[in-house]
């Protein structure tokens, strides 16, 4: 079968309900109106192992536009697949096409599983040797707040590598974003930041952002980890030794 109706026929109507709430997809929340065919992550991932040899763009383009959280998830995470096992002499132009067709569907990669299972390991690995700009343009221009957040948490493949400075700049971005979502991606990239160069980050967090950064708070002058989010600040200084962690947090660095 293909990889739709693979995903279809693994559907279980009584995980739906836990999934939804988990999900918040209630009036007003962030992921209001979607739907779900009941299937878990790691029983996605089984299927999508057996499925993404024999799914191809068209395929992939019935399961990202389909109503279904999960067919959209199979379809970023085969997506990977695809990118990251492009063959020798086929690579370079496989690769642009996976890149390609991720950008022309952001509309549907709508909540954070979705993001943050697809973007650095296609967008961000794309990007290590490239211009990446997009991330910028992303994370100050993108059109929802996962278009955002692709923006900052594609660079956890640099941040990986030892390259910390998207992270710091993008950060710089959205540092006064007004969604909790966006303060929690921010603050886990910091986080995982810090593990790699903790005198960098606390570099980062006693300093004052560059003139131009997003501020609407009137606060310029300020060091930034008094002007971010609490939530944000709290993920960022997560691994800290807890007297250094509370001094953050009562503003006593």
């Amino acid at each position: 079968m293909a990889l739709y109706e693979e995903m279809l026929a693994a559907a279980d109507p009584s995980q739906v309900p836990g999934l939804s709430r988990f999900f918040k997809t209630g009036p007003g929340q962030y992921g209001e109106g979607d739907k779900f065919l009941g299937i878990k992550v790691p029983v996605t991932r089984v299927i999508v192992r057996r499925c993404w040899r024999q799914t191809d763009f068209t395929e992939l383009e019935r399961c990202i536009r389909s109503e279904y959280h999960e067919h959209r998830l199979a379809a970023l995470l085969s997506l990977v697949e695809i990118f990251r096992h492009a063959r020798p002499g086929k690579e370079t132009a496989l690769r642009q096409q996976c890149v390609d067709f991720y950008l022309a569907h952001t509309a549907s990669i709508n909540n954070w599983d979705l993001v943050d299972l697809s973007c650095y390991p296609l967008l961000g690995q794309w990007l290590m040797d490239k211009n990446r700009s997009i991330l910028y343009d992303l994370a100050r221009g993108g059109k929802t707040i996962w278009e955002q957040r692709i923006g900052i948490v594609s660079t956890m493949t640099f941040i990986r590598s030892w390259q910390l400075q998207d992270c710091f700049a993008i950060s710089d971005i959205l540092l006064h974003h007004p969604h909790d979502l966006i303060h929690k991606a921010v603050g886990w990239l910091l986080r995982e930041a810090g593990k790699r160069d903790r005198a960098a980050l606390e570099s980062w967090l006693q300093g004052v952002p560059p003139q131009g950064a997003n501020n609407a708070s009137g606060q310029g002058a300020l060091p930034r980890y008094r002007q971010m989010p609490r939530t944000m600040l709290r993920y960022a200084i997560e691994k800290f030794p807890e007297p250094e962690r509370r001094k953050y947090l009562k503003n006593e660095i």
